[in-house]
């Protein structure tokens, strides 16, 4: 499946058997404007129904076959492995212009799991009852939109009506009406940032924009998903990886954690890469009530009522350091790391010198030097022009080669 195709139709996906009424309302809202539909059951109940792909066929994607499905065994366990069936089912197709589905949290399920695999770009509309809830889970890297239902999926009423016919409309204007992009020209790199590490991002941003679009992405975990996910799909060519308190989060379990496979995409793509450790040694809560009673003792910083931050302790420095320079030491692309000696934020005097030693030895030891992959310290704070302009040197010389 490419993004880059033109739009042929759109996907209608939801379980028929028993949202089979809203479903059809959305299909005849939509035909009504214009748009070629493909409809698609999700089902786990075995129903026949109108659907031009069946819930059958659509299970048939599943490793395991068909009777990983009808024979799981729970409701619960149809639900995972048709979303699973249904995720295998939508890469096969080939003609997916946009997809809407709705339905309430298993339902929700079903469908984001198949849309979390097509390209960012293509439209997504997910009319849902979750939709006021965390639906982090749901949405994960894609670019869904999300509707919420007002009332229940529960037959067709006319306060659902009117919202299911926005989504419909939402999504015919963005198939039909999408305004020509004429390409830039300039190759796509990503960028990690944080607000303590501003400054840094803003420099060299400035420095390579001349030459590069500069896509920046907030390192709050769900940020450097994104960054990846677009990694993945070819569309970003290098990446400047200045900002990585993510895994810090992930370590000690802050409220920003990366994902497990975060610089998976890096590893397999084998792009030129430059990191660094923007606020690595700062760990991400909300309100003071959030923090685990485990770490209530520690160092933190109330930065407004509902942030606040932990330092990390040598002993977690070392993991994270681990963490990371594992990771990196998979690349077989180039790989770049420089370690600022002064700081690695605008808060640089909450850091001891112990501490950022302790992180930088186990991220050296593990990253394994080769001839691809080097590691640098550098006598800066990762705020001021000279490391900026150091990141900038390293990834202009490493995309050149």
């Amino acid at each position: 499946m490419s993004s880059g195709q033109k739009p042929l139709c759109c996907y209608v996906v939801g379980t028929f058997d028993t949202k089979g009424e809203e479903l059809r309302y959305l299909v005849s809202v939509l035909r009504s404007l214009g748009i070629g539909i493909v409809t698609v059951d999700l089902n786990t109940s075995g129903a026949t129904t109108e659907a031009d792909i069946s819930a059958c066929q659509v299970a048939g994607h599943h490793v395991r076959g068909v009777e990983a499905v009808t024979k799981a065994g729970s409701r619960s366990a149809a639900v995972v492995a048709m979303a699973d069936a249904f995720a295998k089912f939508i890469i096969s197709r080939q003609d997916i212009g946009g997809i809407i589905g709705l339905g309430g949290s298993s339902g929700t399920w079903l469908v984001t799991k198949g849309m979390r695999e097509i390209p960012i770009g293509i439209p997504k509309i997910m009319v849902t009852t979750v939709a006021s809830g965390d639906i982090s889970g749901y949405i994960g890297a894609s670019d869904i939109c999300v509707v919420p239902s007002i009332t229940d999926i529960f037959g067709l009423n006319d306060i659902l009506k009117g919202t299911l016919a926005t989504a419909a409309g939402m999504l015919a204007g963005a198939m039909n009406q999408k305004p020509p992009i004429v390409p830039d020209g300039r190759p796509l790199i990503g960028l990690t940032m944080f607000g303590v590490t501003t400054p840094c991002v803003t420099a060299v941003v400035e420095a390579l924009k001349p030459r590069f679009q500069c896509l920046v992405f907030h390192a709050t975990g769900i940020g450097g998903q994104v960054m990846e996910k677009l990694v993945d799909e070819e569309k970003i060519v290098g990446v400047i990886d200045i900002t990585t308190t993510d895994i810090a989060d992930l370590i000690c379990g802050g409220v920003f954690p990366a994902h497990s496979d975060r610089l998976g995409a890096i590893i397999r793509s084998e792009i030129p890469y430059v990191g660094s450790v923007g606020a690595l040694t700062s760990v991400n809560f909300g309100a003071p009530a959030t923090v685990p009673e485990r770490y209530k003792l520690r160092d933190l910083i109330y930065v407004t009522p509902q942030v606040t931050v932990m330092r990390t302790t040598a002993e977690e420095n070392e993991k994270i350091g681990n963490w990371l320079g594992s990771k990196l030491g998979q690349c077989k692309g180039p790989v770049c790391v420089l370690l600022p000696m002064k700081g690695l934020s605008t808060e640089h005097t909450l850091e001891s010198d112990s501490a950022i030693d302790g992180l930088y030895t186990s991220l050296e030891i593990a990253i394994i030097p080769s001839a691809n992959r080097r590691v640098t310290r550098l006598p800066y704070n990762i705020n001021d022009k000279e490391f900026a302009a150091a990141i900038v040197s390293s990834f202009e010389s490493m995309f050149q080669k």
